[in-house]
């Protein structure tokens, strides 16, 4: 009769057998990784050292895969549209009116939600999507129209105050939904600025909305973003934003609707920090050799550590503390990336040995950029595994012993 402490230490010697000297197989995908077809041609595995690619070709894949610009107005597709220009009036903007020796028609008054100003005596003022020059205009004449004055009197509309707009953002950004942009706490007004009249702001512009979305995509199509208002389409250029300019970048109003186009392909010169990309990219650290009972214990210095938008695969490796220690024991020491296709949705995982990535002269074409959502896991060595399954058979062992 085999005893428990028998059968025990021969199933753990198998598991040690397997962990020091067997393979374990590389992760598999529904899409075409291996042949660079997937999002990001730098998801492909590297070859072995004796078979020949050509040399840093992985930007060159992605591009392959690209459709043409939506955009077909040429250079002048970065000219704004006059309906879009300037500062112009949306839903709860605060305005200042005056009207010269006339007390009556003088107050602060609020955009409604039908986008009017009600002043008494008058009828409704159309606000929404105009500038003050035309709000002035437009009271000019119905204080004449009305009977009011002979002669146009003088007349001041001031923005004393910019609320909040909501707008839907959709296409290819990394959360489309729909997003408010220019909200303030109340420490933040200033009264006195407001006091002031004239306000202004730059939170309602359409770079902060892409961004509130989560930014753009590296599959975005940036010469052609569109802009729905009032049923009137205009395509917008941002290419501009990532050469330090961007003329288009106009005040959006409530009711607004944005769509970035992809041109379904991975566009390496779009992963660098600009302000319409993601904010950055926050890593979770663990340790490496023992899971952890619970996120807290397991946590190195604050658990937490931002990294720009741009950063690639191995250098999130390098700064979750997966790399360096005895070379002897972490020689075969390997990391998992967790991603998904955000055009297809179809999830990816790709594995990378650490020190074979790290001494290769071509490594930048096997070393894919982090997008928002990834995770990364750390293996240790095979050297490492040995250890840490000696240590179960010891205490099975120890175990066993309580049987006999």
């Amino acid at each position: 009769m085999i005893s428990v402490r028998t059968r025990l230490l021969g199933s753990c010697l198998g598991v040690a057998f397997i962990a020091g000297c067997g393979d374990v197989p590389p992760p598999e995908n529904l899409g075409p990784v291996q042949s660079g077809g997937a999002y990001q041609a730098q998801y492909r595995t590297p070859p072995n050292k004796a078979e020949a690619e050509p040399f840093l070709i992985s930007e060159r894949m992605n591009a392959k895969k690209c459709r043409p610009s939506f955009n077909t107005a040429g250079k002048g597709g970065n000219i704004v549209a006059q309906a879009l220009r300037g500062e112009r009036l949306s839903r709860n903007d605060l305005v200042d009116i005056r009207i010269a020796d006339d007390e009556t028609f003088n107050g602060d008054y609020v955009v409604t939600r039908d986008g009017a100003l009600k002043l008494p005596f008058l009828s409704p003022v159309h606000a929404q999507g105009r500038t003050t020059a035309d709000i002035e205009a437009q009271i000019a004449r119905l204080l004449v129209q009305e009977g009011f004055y002979e002669e146009a009197p003088r007349i001041s509309v001031r923005l004393a105050d910019f609320a909040s707009v909501r707008v839907a953002v959709s296409g290819a950004v990394f959360e489309p939904h729909a997003v408010e942009i220019g909200t303030r706490v109340a420490d933040d007004i200033d009264r006195t600025r407001q006091e002031a009249l004239g306000a202004s702001t730059e939170a309602r512009n359409l770079s902060v909305a892409l961004r509130a979305a989560g930014g753009v995509r590296p599959d975005a199509d940036l010469a052609a973003v569109e802009l729905r208002r009032n049923g009137t389409k205009h395509i917008l250029d941002m290419r501009g934003v990532f050469e330090g300019h961007n003329p288009v970048d106009v005040m959006l109003l409530t009711g607004d609707e944005i769509r970035v186009p992809t041109r379904q392909c991975f566009q390496d010169d779009l992963m660098r920090p600009s302000p319409i990309s993601p904010p950055g990219i926050s890593l979770f650290l663990s340790n490496l050799t023992q899971p952890a009972a619970g996120n807290a214990p397991s946590a190195i210095g604050r658990g937490v550590r931002e990294v720009p938008y741009g950063t690639r695969f191995m250098q999130a490796v390098v700064n979750t503390n997966c790399v360096g220690g005895a070379r002897a024991t972490s020689a075969n020491r390997s990391a998992v990336l967790f991603t998904r296709d955000p055009i297809t949705g179809v999830s990816t995982v790709i594995e990378r040995d650490i020190e074979d990535i790290l001494r290769r002269a071509d490594r930048d074409d096997y070393d894919p950029y982090l997008l928002p959502g990834d995770s990364i896991a750390c293996y240790d060595s095979s050297v490492t595994n040995f250890a840490e399954v000696a240590k179960i058979v010891g205490a099975v062992v120890a175990a066993g012993a309580v049987f006999d």
